[in-house]
């Protein structure tokens, strides 16, 4: 063995050899060789330090997404992932030998054992898995406009609505919520109420922000939009001591990668509300895995991108590990990519310029190697082979190694739809997130406000049309004379009348009045 190679196991060893529980990555590759006994491990107390898995497409990315998913399920740590197109299913089915995995086995020196995983299929639709809801509320204005792709004002604009559903303790579940409210706001009875307090709402903008909603509605997405919303404790179940692998399937919703991605945003936000302070564990709660990454930062708005950083920053701290799964390192924003302590670079490729630049800057995010020229490495890394760099137990970088990854054990590939259907079927979460709920909300509450203003109003209607009716009824009729006219043009009155005259002039006079035989006041 020459002292090259003696160095570099000695190194690799000294560098991947944790103390504690670990992932085996695979072996180290030196000179077009994979040197077995130079062993690439990542701890398990790291992996809440997040990570990075990146690549040019069919490098093997969503291979090496299914190998750490196993293991980590093997040590009872429950995972998420982002099942892109369906191909993941097959984790739950003991994988099969063939040339090419003896071929790589032989090479680490490691026997191909198969083995199935316990999985829970879900779906943003509902068709593909365990329907996948949160309400409206629970995303709140700054994800649901990335989701609606609501520009600035826009966004303003759904904050005060979002400000007055909070102050007025109205729930805003669905979609219907939200339009009912954005309604009632612009042009209904909420317009002048909010005016002194929040600032009008244009018609205009009114009317964009509805459009939007109506679109995804169109789409057939409502349904990821209300009760009964997603539980998370259902994350972290375990299944005969292995973690639960949890695949949100979105072969049918692909092309809304701004849905998606927003989605598990929310659902990682979530996750870090609700769950404890947990400080340094030997392993993670939940390992949770962000695939095609890139569409979560596209057009982000600076709003969105600092509730990522927040989320990113102080979520491992509750035991919560986040990998980004993307084509290249640039598509992660720094103040992001400064956060993930674990590295897996698959083979990059340089045919562009900006190819070409990306290549460099990966490169200077590198840790300089004795044994490698990390340019070189990246652009000539086969499919299955990747540069990795990690966190070790004392949270300080490894030796960078190009590694011979470890092949999966179970199916590489999707289950058959029969399979999935039988066991998305069986599943009891199936059932618990089949049914829609829909509560007493904002819909309902103003609707209600709506029909007793209107109530009020018809009711002090009628009673002005009473009045009025009444004041009618007692004016008398063209050519009729009134009760006071009918009085004093009456015989009786007008000869009391002439009686109280005569009385009167005779005061004046000193005269006695002359009495009527028969009248009035000769009684």
């Amino acid at each position: 063995m020459s002292d090259k190679k003696a160095l570099f196991i000695e190194k690799i060893k000294a560098s991947y050899a944790p103390s504690g529980a670990s992932i085996y990555l695979g072996a180290g590759i030196l000179d077009g060789e994979v040197l077995a006994e130079a062993e690439v491990n990542l701890p398990l107390r790291m992996m809440n330090r997040h990570g990075l898995i990146a690549g040019a497409t069919g490098t093997g990315k969503t291979r090496t997404l299914q190998l750490l998913a196993e293991q980590l399920s093997d040590a009872g740590v429950p995972v998420f992932m982002l099942d892109v197109k369906g191909d993941l299913s097959g984790l739950y089915q003991p994988g099969t030998s063939n040339p090419k995995i003896e071929e790589r086995a032989q090479q680490l020196n490691k026997a191909f054992t198969p083995s199935g995983f316990p999985i829970e299929l879900y779906s943003l639709s509902g068709k593909l898995g365990a329907q996948m809801r949160a309400t409206v509320s629970e995303f709140g204005p700054v994800l649901l406009s990335k989701i609606l792709e609501l520009n600035e004002t826009q966004t303003g604009v759904l904050s005060v609505i979002f400000k007055y559903a909070d102050d007025n303790k109205m729930p805003v579940v669905d979609l219907n919520d939200l339009k009912k409210l954005l309604g009632y706001l612009a042009e209904g009875p909420g317009a002048a109420e909010i005016k002194g307090s929040y600032g009008s709402i244009s018609t205009a903008t009114s009317s964009t922000i509805l459009r939007k909603i109506v679109a995804i509605e169109q789409q057939g997405l409502a349904g990821m939009f209300g009760e009964t919303s997603y539980d998370i404790e259902d994350l972290f179940s375990r299944v005969d001591g292995k973690g639960m692998i949890s695949l949100l399937n979105i072969a049918d919703v692909q092309n809304q990668p701004v849905l998606y991605s927003t989605f598990l945003l929310s659902l990682l936000a979530e996750i870090y509300q609700a769950m404890p302070e947990a400080g340094d564990l030997d392993k993670p709660k939940l390992v949770f895995f962000f695939d095609e990454a890139h569409l979560l930062f596209n057009d982000a708005p600076k709003a969105f991108l600092d509730q990522v950083n927040t989320i990113i920053r102080l979520i491992r701290s509750k035991g919560i590990g986040v990998f980004f799964c993307t084509q290249s390192p640039m598509d992660v924003p720094e103040s992001v990519l400064a956060q993930l302590g674990n590295r897996v670079q698959h083979a990059l490729r340089a045919f562009t310029p900006n190819d070409v630049d990306a290549l460099k800057k990966t490169v200077n995010t590198y840790p300089k190697s004795d044994f490698y020229q990390i340019d070189k490495v990246l652009t000539s890394l086969g499919t299955g082979q990747a540069l990795i760099t990690v966190l070790n137990e004392k949270g300080i970088p490894t030796e960078v190694a190009a590694t011979m990854l470890t092949p999966p054990r179970a199916v590489m590939g999707p289950m058959a739809a029969i399979d999935c259907e039988k066991l998305m079927q069986a599943s009891p979460l199936f059932t618990k997130y089949q049914q829609t709920v829909d509560p007493v909300s904002a819909f309902e509450m103003l609707t209600d406000r709506i029909n007793l203003k209107l109530a009020e109003e018809n009711e002090a209607k009628a009673a002005a049309e009473e009045q009025k009716r009444q004041e009618e009824a007692s004016k008398p009729k063209p050519g009729e004379k009134s009760i006071v006219e009918q009085v004093m043009g009456a015989t009786i009155t007008r000869q009391i009348g002439k009686e109280i005259v005569r009385g009167l002039f005779g005061m004046l006079t000193g005269k006695k009045p002359r009495s009527r035989s028969g009248g009035i006041f000769g009684l």
